[in-house]
């Protein structure tokens, strides 16, 4: 190429009113410039790399993530390795639900799956969405009957990806929602986040019965007990025999109930963070236990 086209930073930052360091921070982190080395080894930008940050800002000022608005500029083709777009993906997938369209939803989450790692889709995709969705229905914006086609599809297909996670040589992990507890979704988000890190999963479900609890317990011998509650009044009822639980495993509690239940002095562990971050936490403590 002639030299006259390629341009020094400064000029690339002139043509297109990002700040040199910004520029920097984008070939550094997206790939997005593809710089020529001079005789010298100075960095000189194409007009390609121009038109890129060009597209780019627009992919920006249109509400885009930065890797998401890189990776568009980018311009990936067939041949190049396929990128996980977040915002878009879930962008596609409420539309897809929304309209009660389940093969194109379940489409969409295939190809989510199939750039994803199991913690990439969780977290980027499906525990996202359903917090937009949640937010969506207490606004009134979808419809009782959309949020229960959208969470049946979904559960469904987490289901389907927890399909032998009770094989393996790994820890075990009891998990199940108290009684009268029917959302769980997060548990079973949850749960594939602990097979991601080689546990062995027992889910015994929605509204689980405590003694069921303590009998499947005393069979198994888990690493841990984990149960699942939105509302407190799932919780205060089972305190009791949760207690007795603690007393002889460990006992963890997720869900809205975890942060808004009194559980000091019950032995019973707090998950109050989002299942990729608690499957970790859980693994920790597993493993600190085992160094003992």
């Amino acid at each position: 190429m002639a030299s006259a086209q390629l341009l020094r930073i400064g000029e690339l930052s002139k043509r297109s009113g990002v700040s040199p360091e910004l520029l920097r921070a984008w070939e550094r982190r997206y790939g997005l410039l593809r710089p020529e080395r001079s005789p010298g080894g100075l960095r000189l930008y194409t007009p390609a790399d121009l038109e890129r940050v060009r597209v780019m800002q627009q992919h920006l000022a249109e509400g885009l993530a930065a890797a998401e608005a890189a990776a568009l500029a980018s311009g990936a083709t067939k041949d190049e390795e396929p990128v996980l777009l977040p915002a878009s993906t879930r962008r596609e997938l409420a539309e897809a639900l929304e309209r009660f369209d389940e093969p194109d939803a379940q489409a969409i989450l295939d190809r989510a799956l199939a750039v994803s790692t199991v913690d990439g889709f969780l977290g980027e995709i499906v525990l996202p969405y359903l917090e937009e969705l949640g937010d969506r229905w207490e606004q009134g914006e979808v419809s009782v009957a959309q949020e229960h086609f959208a969470s049946s599809v979904l559960r469904g297909r987490l289901l389907g990806l927890a399909r032998g996670w009770g094989r393996g040589m790994g820890p075990l992990a009891i998990l199940a929602c108290l009684p009268g507890e029917h959302h769980d979704l997060g548990l079973i988000s949850l749960g594939l986040s602990l097979r991601a890190r080689n546990w062995r999963i027992a889910y015994l479900g929605q509204d689980t019965p405590v003694e069921t609890l303590g009998e499947a317990a005393r069979l198994l011998q888990p690493s841990f007990v984990i149960l699942s509650a939105i509302g407190t009044d799932c919780v205060a009822p089972a305190l009791p025999e949760l207690r007795a639980l603690a007393r002889r495993f460990r006992v963890a509690l997720g869900g809205a109930a975890a942060a808004s239940s009194d559980l000091k002095g019950t032995r019973i562990l707090a998950l109050t963070g989002d299942p990729i971050s608690e499957a970790d936490r859980v693994t920790a403590l597993v493993q600190e236990q085992a160094a003992r």
